[in-house]
């Protein structure tokens, strides 16, 4: 069966698009338990849900573009960024994690945009392992959970948050690592 050739590079797009709809949607009735956040939640789920549907449907059919490495990141960052940048406006996270997270994801993607000249800096496996703990955390924290199990949940959400932000930290500090082992190499060689 084949596929059309940017079809996952249109599902990363979708997701970007869907990141500030999202962002709406939470902030809308200042984060409120109701419906709105609830959507919210459910759009912020299946947008991050896709980033398994493009990467996977880019690698089955041998379609993976320069274009789609760059994106691919680019539009997880940019849903995560703004569902810890709602969270942190409602009041339901410290400004601080916010500011780890986004500082580690911008040094990350201003460094991909620089050298994307040169070459295309694919995410490495601890990189996806953030995101996936990212996705996770903030999924828990937007669905308004302690309106069905009670304050207890909040316990549930600060665990995976704090996994979430290490892994963040941990691979930032993994790709500058593998980063500078590539130029030093480059230079060797060069």
């Amino acid at each position: 069966m084949a596929i059309p050739r940017q079809l996952p590079n249109t599902i990363t797009i979708v997701r970007i698009l869907c990141a500030p709809v999202f962002l709406w949607m939470l902030l809308a009735d200042a984060g409120a338990d109701g419906a709105l956040r609830w959507w919210a939640a459910v759009l912020f789920i299946v947008a991050i849900a896709t980033d398994g549907i493009d990467g996977y449907l880019a690698r089955r059919y041998r379609i993976v573009t320069d274009l789609g490495k760059l994106l691919d990141p680019i539009a997880d960052k940019v849903l995560t960024g703004l569902a810890f940048v709602g969270l942190s406006i409602l009041g339901e996270l410290p400004w601080f994690v916010t500011i780890i997270v986004l500082m580690r994801e911008l040094g990350i993607t201003v460094h991909r945009l620089l050298v994307a000249g040169d070459h295309v800096v694919a995410a490495a496996w601890m990189g996806k392992l953030k995101t996936v703990a990212q996705a996770v955390a903030l999924s828990l924290a937007l669905l308004p959970l302690w309106t069905v199990f009670g304050n207890g949940i909040h316990v549930v959400n600060a665990i995976a948050m704090w996994i979430a932000v290490l892994l963040t930290v941990a691979s930032g500090i993994d790709y500058v690592v593998t980063a500078l082992r590539g130029a030093r190499r480059d230079r060797s060689a060069a």
